[in-house]
């Protein structure tokens, strides 16, 4: 997108045709908890640590690939607790879609739950 920090770059090396991988972040108060629970209640895309396959795949680096770094070091290499990098597949976009969007609603439904208590208590 033209205000990312990175979008010169891939203007320039890509051309402007960008490519299949997404990163993104569950926002919520434990993004770690979060984000596995993302990865966790999708159901047509694959959760594993490979990208570039014909198939949507999705991984959650912080419980995964860089779990064994402190959340400080994992932050100092641009992962944050709730980041997901999704690889999008051939499935049909609809699909695909409403897998992620189904796994969004799952991830942030306690969120949802919690802010709804910490309104009401403090009314």
């Amino acid at each position: 997108m033209e205000g990312d920090k990175e979008f010169a770059k891939q203007k320039k090396y890509l051309k402007g045709m960008g490519g299949p991988m997404v990163v993104f972040g569950i926002k919520a108060t434990d993004g770690k908890k979060a984000g596995q629970m993302f990865i966790d209640s999708l159901k047509l895309t694959s959760h594993v640590a490979n990208v570039g396959d014909a198939k949507t795949l999705a991984i959650h680096p912080a419980s995964t690939t860089h779990s064994q770094l402190d959340p400080e070091t994992q932050a100092k290499g641009g992962i944050s607790p709730g980041m997901v990098r999704l690889s999008v597949g051939l499935e049909t976009l609809d699909d695909i879609i409403a897998d992620i969007n189904h796994a969004i609603k799952a991830a942030t439904a306690e969120e949802q739950v919690h802010q709804l208590k910490s309104r009401l208590s403090g009314a």
